[in-house]
């Protein structure tokens, strides 16, 4: 019974600290990074799109490496999530953070062309 209060003792603790580490406010990348992303996605869209267009937020993060690291990616068509995650996730890029974790978030227009 004591290891079983432990066990659910520990686990409330590591559900508190993910728990705050995830309320952080994602920023706005600077214009540099922004202009590297951009770059690295391209400007062909490889599959069919129904608008004609889509939107998707990219939350991201770059390590102690210069790595492009993605967390999540929201948008209404699963194709563009694939190709955005498929051009950026784990890319070098010259920004570094100023501080360890930062937290961006990336809006992106892909538009048939």
């Amino acid at each position: 019974m004591k290891s079983l209060k432990l066990f659910i003792a520990a686990l409330a603790l590591v559900f508190a600290v993910q728990v705050s580490a995830a309320t952080e406010d994602p920023v706005k990348p600077s214009a540099q990074l922004r202009a590297e992303l951009v770059n690295l996605i391209g400007p062909e869209c490889p599959f069919e799109l129904e608008k004609g267009e889509c939107t998707a937020e990219v939350l991201f993060t770059v390590n102690s490496s210069g790595e492009v690291i993605i967390i999540s990616i929201l948008s209404e068509n699963p194709k563009a999530e694939k190709h955005i995650k498929n051009k950026i996730n784990y890319k070098k890029v010259s920004h570094r953070p100023s501080k360890p974790g930062e937290i961006y978030l990336l809006p992106v227009r892909v538009v048939q062309s």
